[in-house]
Parts: structure tokens; C-alpha cells; sequence
């Protein structure tokens, strides 16, 4: 096992885990100043809150979004939304590394009840197996609507870089709410509003990253190591904020 690639990666994702979130809560109107209003340029349907933004907050985000503010002004009664935000951020971030390296020891051990990897592909392919099989095992992921299934024909047989984003982004939601059954506690349904904050991809960012920089075999049940490597990854994730904490500058410790 090495240490040092699953510390870089590690640290590394939460970097780049809070700043996606803060990107998308950037993109529905939520800084860390405040909320902001619509611009003008939304619609009845559509609310944008950045300019020159293509996508808005539509459908079922915007209750997202709504429940979003109503937790941090909930936060900030008792804080301040400084405070609020920056937990409601490391929360966010934490949630979604815990999720994918729970996805990525059981998709290695086949602990996945579809047998089917997620993050990565056992069968050579360039995207993820659940691409290919999403509609083999679509009682596994909870059932598709009829829209839900064309969306994935479509990134099928097209190919298109944009559909397949679209349909890996649905699959990787469906899997992780699938497995509230059997994982309650980790995988809490995930129709909540973090939901809204971590667009999932297989092409880059923290899935890419673990799947090809750390290897496989650290894992792998039947290696050496295995018992072991969720809690360095988990230890080397909090790294920074550990030596916040303790101050290792010197100093008073803070007691929040």
C-alpha cells in the first residue's frame, strides 16, 4: 500500500470536493455573504442567479435550493452564516467522499448488489460498466421513468459526451439511493438537498482521480491492506482541518 498516493489523493479531493460545492452553491444564488435574488433574466420555470449561467434552477432543485436557505438561516440563528455556510459546506463534501469511497470497496470487492461497476469498468470500457448495464439492472437502481429511460438509450446509442454526463449523473444518483436499503446510515436518501450540490463525473475531478491514482488492489478484501484503507483515506481527508484544530502553529485552540 502506498501511503503517499492515498494521502495526496486524499487531501487533494476535499480540496476539490468543497470547491465544487461552493461553485454550484454559487451558481443557485448561496455565498457565503448571503442569499441573492433572481436576476431578471429568469423565467417562470427557470430562476438565474449568475450571469451568463445556461442552466438556472429549475424543477425539483428549486425545492432543493429553498431547503438549502432554510437550513443555513435555521444555522445562522443560532451562529452566524459565516459559521453556517462554511459546516454546510465540509458537510456537504464529507458526504459525497464518503459515498464514493464506499462505492469504490464494493464495486472492487463486488459487494453491490448489481455486481455492476460505478466508478470504474472491469470490462476495458473507457466510462463506467453502469453505462453499458443500466437497463439489466435497472430493478437493482429502483426503476426508471420513462424519461429517466430514454435519457439512457439515448447516451447509449449516441455516444454523445453530453448525454453520457447527463445519464452517468442519473445512474451514480439512482445507485446511491438504491443503497439506503442495505446502507441506511451512509447512503440517506439522496432526493435531500445535497443533492443539488456534487454533479458527478467519471471523465475528471475526485471519481477519475481515485480510480486511476490509487490503485485497485488497496481495495481488493483478499490484499494486503484492505482493513486499512478506508481509515487512512478517512485520516488523511481531515488532515487539514485536524491541524486547524490543534494549531500546530501555536497558539489558543478555539472551542468550536
Amino acid at each position: 500500500m502506498d501511503k503517499k498516493k492515498i494521502h495526496d489523493f486524499a487531501v487533494k479531493a476535499r480540496r476539490e470536493l468543497i470547491e465544487s460545492v461552493e461553485l454550484k452553491l454559487t451558481q443557485v444564488g448561496i455565498t457565503r455573504d448571503g442569499v441573492k435574488e433572481k436576476l431578471p433574466t429568469s423565467t417562470a420555470e427557470i430562476a438565474f442567479y449568475v450571469p451568463n449561467d445556461t442552466e438556472g434552477v429549475s424543477g425539483r432543485d428549486t425545492s432543493r435550493r429553498v431547503s438549502l436557505v432554510q437550513r443555513l438561516q435555521t444555522a445562522a440563528a443560532k451562529d452566524d452564516w459565516h459559521t453556517a455556510y462554511d459546516n454546510l459546506v465540509e458537510e456537504a463534501s464529507y458526504t459525497w467522499f464518503n459515498r464514493i469511497i464506499a462505492l469504490r470497496f464494493m464495486e472492487v470487492n463486488h459487494y453491490l448488489p448489481s455486481r455492476v461497476a460505478v466508478l470504474s469498468s472491469e470490462e476495458g470500457r473507457a466510462e463506467p460498466d453502469i453505462l453499458a448495464h443500466a437497463l439489466e439492472i435497472e430493478d437493482d437502481l429502483g426503476g426508471f421513468s420513462d424519461e429517466q429511460r430514454d435519457l439512457i438509450q439515448h447516451a447509449q446509442e449516441t455516444q454523445e459526451p453530453a448525454a453520457m454526463d447527463n445519464a452517468y449523473r442519473l445512474l451514480f444518483l439512482k445507485q446511491a439511493n438504491a443503497l439506503n436499503a442495505n446502507l441506511p446510515h451512509l447512503f440517506e436518501k439522496t432526493t435531500d438537498a445535497f443533492q443539488l450540490l456534487f454533479t458527478p463525473s467519471y471523465q475528471n475531478g475526485v471519481i477519475k482521480e481515485l480510480v486511476t491514482e490509487v490503485p485497485r488492489d488497496d481495495f481488493d478484501v483478499e490484499k494486503e491492506g484492505q482493513v486499512e484503507i478506508i481509515g487512512w483515506l478517512y485520516q488523511y481527508y481531515n488532515e487539514e482541518p485536524h491541524d486547524q484544530v490543534v494549531n500546530i502553529n501555536g497558539g489558543p485552540v478555539k472551542t468550536d
